[in-house]
């Protein structure tokens, strides 16, 4: 397999005595510049199979199939534009074929060196592969051949360095430079089209990823960096992350994107300061933190993954709960009750240690029988009020929150949001209930109940009006 570069004259000495020696020359296409360098050679243009393909993955499959059809009957050098590395039916012959590779000056490299990128690592990819170009500091994207070509490239460089980054845009020899914006703005496009672009220097980035957000907190755990952000530790940083999941939970809940926008960069921003202090202790570094994630992942989703069938959400949970009891070798239900963790809200708590219980068969048949319980937990706790014994108050307030939470969950409510709600509604209520005294120039508390009580009703009436 034989690269034939971008430009005529980039074919190599070591291709030509190859050339020199084969009993058959295939070529990819013959609509390049390259191909110009095979003058004086007899060549099988496959050009052919372009148009009869419905797709780029079929014409890689036909375009493999027929180099080692041709294999089969003696030496067949088979040449492509660009680098044979660039190329995905090269690949596929690879796969099931031994044979010499032959390299040539690369798309991406031509690229790279007319927009004079500085980047000493530049990752290159086809504009039909687009999609699976990483954050790198400086990328090529070749084969802009088409309107469709140039808009999966526009919109995979918008996300890696940012619409208004500039870029070159290159065709040919010629190389002009443009905004990530407007590569999909050219009037025409051909095989030759690439766009080469490099991010800018740290503080001026038009985008930022993960690795950027680890390096960010590296400089500020530098020894000339920020004290407060130096002197944390994973210990006293924990309050953070819950603090800024809430602040999430509460922005998805107003339905404010800018809000879960913001707040999903702050918690992800804890956990990458967690990760930079375990790798700072050699515990652990992010990379070992994404990796046991997505295998978890993996492992966890084998319906998807693996043998498992899961036909529902109900069934896809089921198979979630075995591979996660599994991987974590919990062999009793009451190692998975164990594992709860004990700093969860404790209605959120109860309900999880409820329903790993549930599982063993431990539970109450309905919602009502759940509810008759709760009323018995009632009547002891006022029994223990009359004899005034606090620690017996206590242990029985315990026993009343812990059946209510039975009753909620059995009833396919989730405890910790319908709490959430009812503070939430108490809370509306109580402040406008007080708007309305002081708007009346009186005082809460001057109030006799009954009086209280009609404000109440106003204000229930009122927000329920809105």
């Amino acid at each position: 397999m034989i690269g034939l570069g971008v430009s005529e004259g980039d074919l190599t000495l070591k291709a030509k005595t190859a050339l020199d020696g084969a009993d058959r020359i295939l070529v990819r296409t013959a609509q390049t510049s390259s191909f110009k360098s095979l003058d004086g050679y007899v060549c099988e243009p496959l050009d052919a199979l372009f148009t009869s393909s419905r797709s780029f993955d079929a014409l890689n499959r036909k375009l493999a199939r027929a180099v080692i059809s041709a294999a089969k009957e003696g030496n067949v050098c088979y040449c492509v534009d660009g680098a044979v590395s660039e190329d995905e039916a090269c690949k596929l012959i690879m796969k099931s074929k031994k044979c010499e590779v032959i390299e040539g000056v690369s798309k991406t490299s031509h690229a790279a060196a007319l927009a004079n990128l500085k980047s000493g690592s530049v990752c290159g990819v086809s504009a039909y592969s687009a999609e699976t170009l990483k954050s790198c500091s400086a990328a090529v994207i070749y084969d802009i051949d088409c309107d469709f070509a140039a808009s999966k490239a526009k919109c995979v460089l918008t996300e890696l360095f940012g619409e208004e980054t500039e870029c070159t845009f290159i065709r040919g020899e010629k190389a002009e430079k443009i905004k990530v914006y407007e590569i999909d703005r050219r009037k025409t496009y051909d095989y030759s089209c690439a766009v080469a672009v490099e991010e800018g220097e740290f503080l001026d980035k038009a985008r930022y990823d993960y690795a950027d957000l680890l390096h960010m907190l590296r400089i500020l755990r530098a020894p000339n960096g920020c004290p407060w952000d130096r002197a944390q530790t994973n210990e006293s940083i924990k309050g953070n992350m819950i603090e800024e999941a809430y602040e999430l939970v509460d922005a998805v809940e107003r339905a404010d994107d800018d809000g879960i926008e913001e707040e999903t960069g702050d918690v992800l921003m804890q956990a990458a300061f967690h990760s930079v202090l375990k790798q700072e202790q050699g515990v652990f570094t992010s990379g070992d933190a994404l990796t046991r994630v997505v295998k978890k992942l993996i492992f966890r989703h084998s319906h998807i993954f693996g043998k498992d069938r899961a036909s529902s959400e109900t069934e896809a949970l089921g198979v979630w709960e075995k591979n996660k009891a599994k991987e974590k070798s919990q062999t009793t239900y009451g190692e998975t009750v164990a594992a709860v963790p004990k700093n969860l809200p404790s209605a959120m708590r109860a309900q999880k240690v409820q329903k790993r219980a549930a599982k063993s068969g431990m539970d109450f048949i309905s919602p009502i029988s759940a509810a008759e319980k709760l009323y018995e937990e009632v009547a002891e706790l006022l029994d223990e009020l009359i004899d005034g014994d606090k620690e017996r108050v206590f242990d029985e307030a315990g026993d009343v929150l812990f059946s209510a939470v039975n009753v909620v969950r059995l009833s396919g409510v989730d405890s910790e949001e319908a709490l959430r709600a009812a503070v939430n509604k108490f809370s509306a209520r109580f402040i406008e209930c007080e708007r309305q005294i002081i708007a009346d120039g009186k005082k809460m508390d001057d109030m006799l109940d009954d009086e209280l009580d009609w404000y109440w009703l106003r204000a229930k009436n009122a927000l329920e009006k809105h």
